[in-house]
């Protein structure tokens, strides 16, 4: 297994950061509806995968039914979606809140072409992960009898638990819990990110990858494009059974609740925590290199 020194990574992120930051508009959306479709396939998974484990017969059996579990299990899948996008090329905003910025620092690169990068992406993203939770709301979280009626399934409940729990920041110390939660996850995510380049095979990638995730979502960290799917996944099953209805789960407060802070603490998480800091750490060595 081939791995790179901690300034090589810094050097090749700031390499991709350039190369992202020069991409045409029609490319920066298309490559983030992928990711933001991936991302939101890995928090379908973990929605399916922690649908009952309170509840569970077996569960409380052995003693797993905790809250703890359900973060363990929600953890343990959800990072399928990063793999995906960084083995694929695809594009996320919350990985170009530090790669953009780096090559800002390192190559010179516009931080007008940074912020344009980032409007593209977060639009992409955010029209593939509305796409993906129609799928799944109209998919795997409903049946539907002879007539057509719907009703839904274990999982589709679920959603709409995990959207009530993600639009239910309320208040100023509220916004300030959940800006502090996308701090935390995107410093973890861009970690994972540099993880994620320290190899050159696909296990060591995987593994790079995996761990920093596993963390941030077990850690009940917000992730701005995972809500994008968990929020709307969860709107539009109240759609199919308004006697689950929830104040909290609709459009606006999916905005004011949930992903405008959260998207703020994202860019903070990943320009300042991990772009501004290893920048200043390696610049030196990374100057040498040129």
């Amino acid at each position: 297994m081939v791995f790179h020194p901690p300034v090589a990574i810094v050097a090749k992120a700031g390499d991709s950061g350039k190369y992202k930051v020069g991409l045409p508009a029609w490319n920066m959306v298309l490559r983030g509806f992928l990711s933001g479709a991936f991302i939101a396939m890995g928090a379908a998974l973990a929605t399916v995968c922690s649908t009952g484990i309170m509840a569970s017969d077996v569960a409380m059996r052995f003693g797993f039914a905790s809250p703890g579990i359900a973060q363990l299990v929600l953890g343990a899948v959800f990072p399928v979606g990063l793999i995906i996008t960084i083995m694929t090329g695809a594009e996320l905003f919350t990985g170009d809140a530090m790669l953009a910025p780096m090559a800002a620092f390192i190559h010179k690169v516009s931080w007008a072409s940074v912020l344009n990068l980032w409007l593209w992406v977060y639009i992409g993203n955010l029209i593939g992960s509305v796409v993906f939770a129609y799928i799944m709301a109209y998919g795997p979280f409903v049946s539907f009898d002879a007539a057509g009626t719907a009703t839904l399934t274990a999982f589709g409940t679920r959603a709409i638990a995990i959207a009530t729990a993600k639009t239910s920041y309320f208040g100023v110390m509220g916004m300030w819990s959940v800006f502090l939660k996308g701090i935390a996850c995107n410093w973890l995510v861009n970690l994972a990110v540099l993880l994620g380049i320290c190899a050159d095979d696909a296990i060591g990638k995987i593994a790079g990858i995996w761990f920093p995730i596993f963390a941030f979502v077990a850690s009940g960290f917000e992730h701005s494009v995972a809500n994008m799917y968990f929020i709307p996944a969860g709107i539009f099953c109240t759609g199919i059974d308004p006697t689950k209805a929830v104040d909290t789960v609709n459009w606006v407060a999916m905005w004011t609740n949930n992903v405008i802070p959260v998207t703020l603490g994202n860019i903070v998480g990943g320009l300042f925590f991990v772009g501004v800091l290893y920048w200043v750490a390696f610049r030196k060595e990374i100057a040498a290199l040129k």
